[in-house]
């Protein structure tokens, strides 16, 4: 006969079913198509359709490569949400309605974010600041993309500029984790990661420096501000101690869904990224953009999306600072940015660093301490030995 559960008993394992709850890793079922519902590569670009499972809703990642590349991020609040794709409007780009995501109704939220293009100027002061008058841009939109290459949940993809390359990578992730190589943005199962990369491009002139230009299209908060946030902890990206995230300004938090795209203020001149080859890079206001511009440009965002003129935003994020090497010194540069719902993910203090404070700040109170209580003690040693007891 079993003996019967004591309160205390219930009590323990109710303590430690809570601990082991909240240490489970929040994670999704990934399950990943390229150019669904297509018995054939379509012309002028691909599709990538990486579903996202959770306990009670559904993540659509879907990066595309007709026109501009653009992801577009679609968060609904159920677990049987998927994408129908009617290509043959979706090519005629035309009209919206050549891509959904069904039910409509399930939709909580859905952001696309646009690589419009690539700016180039000649720093001839070597002061890192765009003139006005910048060489004739780079239309991303006009490029010839390759076929999209996959690895799991994610995707690679290059055209040719200036007799170099641009490519774009994309990974979704299950759980959450940190990359490899620098800068070793932190994600969670609510994110998606994306590298741009420029290969031996030919530059304009031996003093030249590029911006890319990102455009942000749809969501309840549109992407109307950046955020910078600070932290004294650069462990995993040493010398770089700014995060920029591009976020709704009327929206404190995103934990009711909203959108983000988050970076650390740092590209890289090599790869593998080095540290003596980090490169801070910088960013302008958000301003507003024409959806309907955004629209021609890209095949994704016309097919997905209505009528969205008042939700355009776009940004430009520059590349060096004053006095650092220009791109023609190693002609590469690359930088990563997180695409994702809900709370941004936040580096907290490491061990190593909470250890490095707590000593730092810890070590003279113990030396005060330990000294006041050795100065006591060899007074009242003195005052024994000489037979002489205080009054007070």
């Amino acid at each position: 006969m079993a003996a019967s559960r004591t309160p205390c008993d219930a009590l323990l394992f109710l303590l430690f079913s809570s601990i082991l709850w909240m240490c489970a890793e929040f994670s999704r079922n990934l399950s990943v198509e390229l150019n669904p519902g297509s018995s054939a590569p379509p012309p002028g670009g691909d599709l990538v359709h990486v579903r996202a499972v959770g306990d009670d809703d559904t993540l659509h990642f879907l990066f595309c490569s007709q026109g501009a590349p653009a992801l577009l991020l679609v968060h609904t609040d159920v677990t049987s949400s998927d994408v129908s794709v009617d290509w043959p409007l979706f090519l005629s780009r035309n009209t919206s309605g050549g891509l959904r995501v069904e039910p409509a109704s399930s939709i909580v939220s859905s952001t696309a974010l646009v690589f419009s293009r690539l700016l180039e100027y000649d720093d001839v002061n070597n002061t890192a600041e765009a003139p006005f008058d910048l060489f004739p841009p780079y239309q991303l939109h006009d490029v010839t993309w390759s076929r999209m290459e996959l690895s799991g949940a994610a995707a690679r993809l290059c055209g040719a500029v200036a007799r170099g390359s641009i490519c774009l990578h994309m990974w979704v992730f299950a759980g959450e984790g940190r990359d490899e190589s620098w800068p070793r943005l932190l994600h969670t199962a609510n994110s998606s990661q994306v590298t741009v990369r420029l290969d031996g491009l030919a530059a304009r002139s031996q003093r030249s420096r590029f911006l890319l230009e990102l455009q942000t299209l749809g969501g309840a908060y549109p992407l109307d501000a950046v955020r910078v946030r600070r932290s004294i902890d650069d462990e995993f990206t040493p010398s770089i101690f700014k995060v920029s995230e591009w976020t709704s300004g009327a929206n404190e938090s995103s934990e009711d869904g909203g959108a983000f795209v988050l970076w650390k203020q740092v590209a890289y001149r090599r790869s593998p990224p080095a540290l003596e080859d980090a490169s801070p890079c910088r960013h302008s206001d958000p301003r507003r953009r024409s959806g309907r511009a955004l629209a021609e440009v890209s095949g994704l965002v016309r097919a997905f999306f209505a009528d969205e003129e008042e939700r355009a935003f776009g940004l430009n994020v520059s590349f060096g600072l004053a006095g650092e090497p220009f791109y023609n010194a190693t002609k590469f540069l690359s930088w990563t940015a997180l695409v994702g719902v809900g709370l941004a993910p936040a580096d907290a203090f490491s061990p190593l660093v909470a250890a490095i404070v707590a000593v730092g700040l810890g070590a003279p109170l113990v030396l005060l301490l330990t000294g006041g209580v050795y100065a006591c003690l060899r007074k009242r040693s003195a005052a024994s030995a000489s037979g002489y007891e205080p009054i007070n």
